[in-house]
């Protein structure tokens, strides 16, 4: 292991994370009483320009009026771009209005580690002036091409740092990729099998974002980060949010996030660690505690031998595991 410690992340569940626009107050308490782990409010990208003040006092009045908390919920405000003249206000007014009902501020279209810093300076003043006690986090989006050259960066940008997540629309706008789509496949990205005579040869689709997600696992996970995956468009389309999210959770992503309501239990229930790996978890726990009271070093469990990475691997899942059950049963 290296010298340097990574920490770990923050407890949080973050299995769905439902977006909720600012703009539409009539959701608010339905999304604080349903089932996402995190309910994120957003200023920008579903918020019309015209209705930028609107939404900011309206979800003021939401972190205010609702207990979100007591709902088993963490809340995070999506403010808008850094680049925009609505920035500063979303988070001067919600944080010193509201600050102390709030978890997080999500920043969109992060470029630099400087636009972390930036949100952060702003975050402890308003703290420190209002009296804040609890440290409000940040959750990140890599969504240009810029933001991923950057992201190790950018990932051990700030003490506040808590998750990124990957804004796949804008990342493939930025990267100028062939898609009009939010998330998915493309029937375009593929490779034939080799020639072989007469044979028809076989077209096997590839993941076009595979390396986007792989990339953001790392810095997360080098950073003591959770990995969100971000967005898929189509709502209707059950098996193809199930396929993508079955492959970021393989890939190390914690969660995903839901657009729509009918997305939110299939994430809860795709990055829900399953039953039997928790048992087996707990098994490999327990036969390791057997170990050290014996004086063993090593320990074998149904025939295959348990190292460290394994331990730690069992710890993760029983922690998520234990989590999970602790909200069921609030």
């Amino acid at each position: 292991m290296s010298f340097k410690v990574t920490p770990p992340p923050v407890p949080r569940l973050n299995r769905c994370e439902l977006a909720v626009p600012g703009s539409s107050p009539k959701f608010f308490e339905k999304a604080a009483g349903g089932k996402a782990d995190v309910v994120f409010l957003d200023l920008e990208d579903a918020v019309a320009v015209q209705d930028k003040e609107p939404a900011r006092k309206n979800v003021i009045q939401a972190l205010n009026d609702i207990d979100w908390q007591g709902k088993g919920k963490s809340v995070s405000v999506r403010i808008n771009g850094l680049d925009t003249q609505f920035a500063y206000r979303d988070i001067v007014d919600v944080v010193e209005q509201a600050g102390h009902k709030l978890d997080m501020v999500m920043i969109p279209k992060v470029g630099t580690a400087a636009d972390v810093y930036a949100v952060d300076m702003l975050l402890s003043q308003i703290e420190l002036a209002k009296g804040i006690k609890k440290k409000i986090g940040i959750e990140v989006i890599i969504e240009t091409a810029l933001g991923m050259q950057n992201i190790s960066e950018i990932a051990a940008s700030s003490p506040r740092l808590e998750s990124l997540h990957f804004g796949v629309a804008d990342y493939a706008a930025s990267t100028r990729a062939r898609t009009v789509g939010i998330g998915g496949p493309n029937k375009l990205y593929g490779v034939l099998t080799d020639k072989d005579g007469d044979k028809a040869r076989d077209f096997h689709w590839g993941d076009m974002w595979h390396y986007a997600i792989s990339r953001i696992v790392v810095a997360c996970r080098a950073n003591g980060l959770r990995p969100i995956d971000g967005p898929f468009g189509d709502f209707s389309d059950t098996d193809g949010f199930r396929a993508h999210a079955n492959r970021a959770a393989v890939l190390g992503c914690e969660g995903k996030w839901a657009i729509h309501p009918s997305q939110i239990d299939l994430a809860n229930e795709l990055f829900t660690p399953d039953v039997a790996e928790v048992a087996k978890a707990r098994r490999i726990l327990e036969a390791m505690k057997q170990a050290i009271a014996e004086g063993r070093g090593a320990v074998a469990l149904e025939g295959k031998l348990i190292d460290y990475a394994s331990i730690r691997q069992a710890e993760a899942l029983v922690n998520q595991a234990d989590r999970i059950a602790a909200k069921a049963a609030s």
